[in-house]
């Protein structure tokens, strides 16, 4: 039930968001799935529960909120903090930059530093977008970085791989939303064991990389995820393993290998201290996402 002296007391936008940021504090929510704050998260919130544009807080601050907006706001904040759901799985949406994804419990909420590498063409590491025909997203989750390729990369045909049927259906949709059923396919297999010898120009993952050690203090926000998306082995590098062992196989002459890590850089180096890992700059640093040559793989 909505909190009644909230419901009588607070009146305007700037009171609703306000509220939501002690109401948050207090709750020691954490914040990891789009916003690292509880006033972003707050802003957030309000506005799409509101169906207002979500880059236009300055001009509605003010605005008086009717009751059922009231209770609809009250009702989204009581959620966050009681049930400490992620904000993707309350509002069914996640973002990366631009683009907006269908999102629930059924896939892990979207995020990674590929997303970004993707809308630059991965530039300078591809010179030619035109000259990449065969993509494979493995771990395609949501189908997120899928589409990314896709939408990057204009005459690309994409093979969008996953284990659980519950995540390609999620990714079903956005592919849908995105009217890119011709140029994704969507494939629930185990690694690459349903890909017999095709062969891509390009293959990216974000695969799950939670270390053991990680998996058992997650926040309670993380525990809503599938944790077949998390953890990967005591290190967070078993399916990692999985992909440097088998992606040359899979990679054209000329091919690459773009792969996210998380904090497992120092891990990875000291597992495979032959292989020239290339470091790409992200906004948070040169540690998350490696690249790899198809002729520095090995055999």
């Amino acid at each position: 039930m909505p909190d009644p002296a909230a419901r009588s007391e607070l009146t305007t936008i700037r009171d609703f968001i306000r509220y939501a940021v002690s109401r948050f504090s207090a709750a020691q929510l954490f914040f990891g799935h789009g916003s690292d704050n509880a006033w972003d998260e707050a802003v957030y919130l309000t506005l799409h529960t509101l169906s207002l544009p979500l880059d236009r807080l300055e001009p509605f601050l003010d605005a008086k909120l009717l009751p059922h907006e009231r209770d609809a706001l009250l009702d989204i904040y009581r959620r966050r903090c009681e049930e400490r759901l992620p904000a993707a799985y309350l509002t069914n949406e996640a973002w990366l930059g631009e683009h907006r994804f269908y999102v629930d419990e059924r896939t892990i909420v979207p995020r990674s530093f590929i997303a970004e590498l993707l809308l630059e063409q991965l530039s300078p590491w591809i010179e030619d977008p035109w000259a990449i025909h065969a993509a494979l997203d493995l771990c395609t989750g949501s189908g997120c970085l899928a589409i990314l390729t896709a939408l990057a990369f204009p005459e690309v045909a994409v093979d969008a791989v996953d284990l659980s049927e519950d995540a390609l259906a999620v990714a079903e949709r956005n592919v849908g939303d995105y009217q890119l059923r011709d140029r994704i396919s969507l494939i629930q297999s185990d690694a690459f064991t349903k890909l017999a010898s095709k062969r891509y120009d390009l293959i990216i993952s974000n695969p799950p990389y939670v270390n053991a050690e990680s998996v058992d203090a997650l926040p309670p926000e993380y525990l809503h995820e599938p944790e077949l998306a998390l953890g990967s082995g005591e290190d967070g590098l078993d399916f990692t393993r999985i992909i440097l062992r088998e992606a040359k196989k899979h990679l054209t002459e000329d091919g690459i290998l773009v792969v996210e890590i998380g904090h497992n850089r120092e891990a990875l180096e000291a597992a495979y201290p032959e292989l020239p890992f290339i470091w790409l700059d992200t906004e948070a640093g040169d540690e998350y996402v490696f690249l790899l040559r198809a002729e520095d793989l090995p055999d």
